[in-house]
């Protein structure tokens, strides 16, 4: 395959490439590839803000190594040009005859310089590409210009007076660094048969030959020599270049990896400096900051000036000055203008050990919501305690049984009524604590059963009859209970046993809750849409009566948690644990209603086949 000749600052070789690949092999368009690297450098870094700092700067200090190096080029023609004008002005004040082409010669070419260094709009086009290439204007408005004009000058001043040959020092280093190597030897080639076809005729018109044709020989190969070690040196900094483009494009991603991991982390992470400014915070930190009503905005930020946040500025403060800090971390208590209270469980890690007198300048915070934390550990708890639990469960399964059995024999053999009393109590008893057991080994860690499709209207219709049947409900108009599902069928994955016993035990809490009167009872099953706009099948249980206190419904779902002498703790409980088991939602609220107001719990259960987008006039009964 051929491959157009390229300059050593195209892309497309490794870092790890032997130094004895020919340049013009597999180097591509480097400015462009530069400029739409920089374009995703600086995409990731606006989307970015602490993390990306280091990257900024290095992405941003000056573009890419062609661009740099042919502006400087192209300002040491500038110069070069200047200090032929100055020449050209210092020999005419000296009383040297200078011919009026040569001044003319040399402004002009000034001008140009001068004019290509300072227009940018000029150096559009210039690429590793375009220099590759003899005929493209580029080449002929630096180092074929230089070429030219230097030979013509070089030619008007055979005796010698003016070394003008030592000006093709420029273009044979400027084809070096910035063109394929073997243009670059052509370009010195170039030079050294100017001055030698310069020598030839000044030999003809009478020069000493050995003399001149021996400066001529040995400038020429001194372009060589330059032309070598330019493309060398050029060869070398590509190589560099490419392999620490390599390394910011790792560095770009492992941050966006971080910044990835830290924004998606239930924990608040802060990164502040030791006067309080925030240099980073994750979304978790800043709804952690704010009051509820208005939001924090991205950092940077400063802690300081919020009252709210001058506990925090303490902390991080004495954190600092002590270089210390509990790695249990210290709870820490916000109170915001609008009333609101959080209290904050902070740890903090520092960016390096302290050493010395060396003070810190960065460290970073951990916050989370005590209240995460409490429920995380009572759910370690509730873990901890329900396997124990279980143990204890079938222990005691036996020794009931047995007792269960010796107080039926008994009440057999004993025709006492005060005898027959206590039976009964005996069996009673029993009764209870078989039902504890049951409900304890219910929730308790084992295989769970495995989930099937069943027609939640059609169960919850037979459930409600059935337990209506149970508790002696009788029907018409003074029925306690009501029951509204839909016509079609709303098939949902659950175990039919474990959605019986959910319901059972809605219904029971809410006979037993509300207020004796028509429908004050009610259970509707209904489709809604999910906040995904998943459609789901909605299960409410409702119950007439007066609201539940504050201080009881916060811990309605946990375990051993009851306001009766004699109840477990566990119906609520059990229900959840049931519902979180198949991927339902349970929850309660108050309905707040002006004819009837009461207590509300409602069972989101998840669909496994679609249901009919609209439903017609649900069965009362």
């Amino acid at each position: 395959m051929t491959v157009a000749p390229q300059s050593w600052f195209g892309p497309g070789i490794p870092a790890d490439t032997p130094d004895t690949l020919d340049p013009a092999e597999g180097l591509a368009e480097e400015l462009d590839l530069a400029e739409s690297g920089q374009e995703r450098a600086d995409t990731a870094a606006a989307n970015s803000q602490f993390f990306f700092q280091p990257a900024r700067r290095l992405v941003s200090a000056g573009g890419n190594a062609f661009t740099r190096l042919y502006r400087a080029f192209l300002a040491a023609r500038a110069a070069l040009g200047l200090a032929l004008v100055a020449t050209q002005l210092i020999a005419g004040l000296l009383g040297s005859a200078v011919p009026l082409w040569t001044n003319i010669l040399c402004v002009l070419y000034a001008t140009q310089a001068l004019t290509l260094w300072l227009l940018p709009r000029l150096q559009r086009g210039a690429s590793a590409k375009t220099l590759a290439r003899v005929s493209s204007p580029q080449w002929w408005a630096s180092i074929g210009l230089d070429l030219a004009l230097f030979g013509l000058l070089h030619a008007s001043d055979r005796s010698g007076g003016v070394n003008y040959g030592a000006l093709f020092v420029m273009p044979v280093l400027m084809a070096g660094v910035l063109t394929p190597r073997l243009l670059g030897l052509a370009t010195a080639a170039i030079a050294a048969l100017v001055m030698l076809g310069v020598a030839g005729w000044a030999v003809l018109d009478g020069a000493d030959v050995a003399l001149r044709l021996t400066q001529a020989g040995l400038v020429g190969s001194g372009f060589f020599v330059i032309s070598l070690l330019a493309s060398e040196m050029a060869s070398r900094l590509a190589r560099e270049e490419r392999a620490a483009r390599g390394s910011m494009e790792f560095a770009r991603q492992q941050a966006q990896l971080n910044r990835l991991v830290i924004d998606e982390m239930q924990e608040g992470v802060l990164v502040v400096d030791r006067r309080g400014h925030v240099r980073a915070a994750n979304p978790a930190a800043r709804d952690l900051l704010a009051d509820g009503q208005s939001a924090v905005r991205t950092a940077p930020f400063q802690l300081r000036g919020v009252p709210a946040w001058q506990p925090l500025v303490r902390a991080v403060e004495q954190a600092f000055a002590s270089a210390t800090w509990p790695e249990a971390g210290r709870d820490v208590g916000l109170a915001f203008e609008s009333g609101a209270e959080r209290s904050l469980r902070l740890r903090m890690r520092f960016t390096r050990r302290r050493e010395s007198e060396a003070s810190e300048d960065l460290c970073v915070l951990f916050i989370e919501d005590n209240r995460k934390v409490l429920a995380r550990s009572q759910q370690e708890k509730l873990a901890a305690m329900g396997r124990v639990s279980a143990g204890i469960a079938h222990e005691i399964r036996n020794p009931l049984a047995a007792i269960d059995q010796a107080n039926a024999l008994l009440s057999e053999d004993l025709a006492e009524p005060r005898s027959q009393q206590l039976t009964r109590m005996v069996a009673s008893n029993v009764a209870r604590l078989k039902r504890i057991i049951d409900d304890v080994l219910e929730v308790a860690p084992g295989a769970v059963p495995a989930p099937v499709p069943l027609d939640a209207s059609l169960l919850v219709s037979e459930t409600c009859l059935e337990w209506a049947r149970t508790n002696q409900l009788a029907p018409g108009p003074n029925d306690p209970l009501t029951c509204a599902v839909p016509l079609q069928a709303l098939v949902v994955s659950f175990d039919p046993e474990h959605l019986r016993r959910v319901l059972v035990n809605l219904l029971d809490n809410a006979l037993r809750h509300a207020e004796p009167g028509p429908a004050c009872v009610q259970v509707s099953l209904a489709l809604e849409l999910a906040a995904n706009s998943q459609p789901m099948a909605s299960l409410t249980v409702f119950n007439a009566g007066p609201a539940i206190p504050p201080e009881v419904e916060r811990h309605l779902f946990e375990p051993f948690f009851s306001t009766r002498s004699r109840g477990s703790g566990l119906g609520l409980y059990i229900c959840r644990e049931l519902c979180e088991r198949y991927g339902a939602q349970i929850d309660y609220r108050r309905r707040q209603d002006a004819n009837l107001p009461g207590n509300e719990f409602s069972i989101r259960l998840r669909l496994i086949e679609s249901a009919a987008p609209s439903l017609r006039s649900p069965t009362l009964f």
